[in-house]
Formats: structure tokens, sequence, C-alpha cells
């Protein structure tokens, strides 16, 4: 491996090591429908506790990154690209489901990867 891959995949590391504010607009879990060829966006709402830490809106519990069990999204989008499926969570979703940039960018990123890994027939992994 090269030394310029290294240095990029250590500051990747680093900077996804770093404190962040969740959004109050909710969150998302992303998949592929590898049958339909297109990628999917689930939107779940989420409360936000005095720690910074997501919380489920009903029930006030602190939500694990492992899953606690079922949870209905509030909406579920599908685009067959990237670009288009950020499209219609940016522009034409109705309310909004996002309310800051940098959670914004991190779907935009995440997208990527996902289409990347749909035209390759790889498993998507969400960071």
């Amino acid at each position: 491996m090269n030394t310029l891959l290294c240095e990029r995949d250590s500051l990747d590391e680093r900077l996804s090591q770093r404190s962040i504010a969740l959004d109050p607009a909710g969150y998302f879990l992303i998949k592929l429908d590898a049958a339909a060829g297109e990628l999917i966006a689930e939107h779940y709402s989420n409360g936000i506790d005095d720690r910074g830490l997501a919380t489920d809106p009903d029930t006030g519990e602190v939500l694990s990154c492992r899953g606690t069990g079922p949870r209905a999204p509030l909406a579920t989008y599908r685009g067959r690209t990237a670009k288009e499926l950020g499209i219609r969570l940016t522009e034409t979703a109705e309310p909004l489901p996002l309310s800051r940039l940098d959670h914004a960018l991190y779907l935009g990123r995440e997208l990527q990867k996902a289409e990347a890994c749909l035209h390759m027939g790889l498993p998507y992994i969400q960071d």
C-alpha cells in the first residue's frame, strides 16, 4: 500500500472518532435491494438526551448502535443511484428528513459507498 493511501486511511479513521452532534430530525439506516438494483434509506425518529445520545422518542431509552429490537421507520426512500436518492431526500421529501449539513454530507458519502457496493455486487456496511 502506498504512503499516500495509508495517510488518507489514517486521516479518515481519526476523523471518524471525533465527537458529533446528532440530527434532531432523526437518523437513517441505509440498505441495498440488489434484486431491484436500488439503494434504500430508512428514516427513523430520535430524541437527544442531555448527554447528546440518541434516544427512543417513545421510551426515552438510549438507542443502541447494534439495535434493540424492531422500530418502524418514519419513511422509506428508494433510488437507483446515490444522486437520485440524495435529491429525493433533500429536494422532494416533505417534511425534510434532516436538519444538519454535516448529516447531509455524511449521507452523501454513505450513499456513494452503497452505490459502489451495489454496482460491484458487494455487501454494504454503513459507517
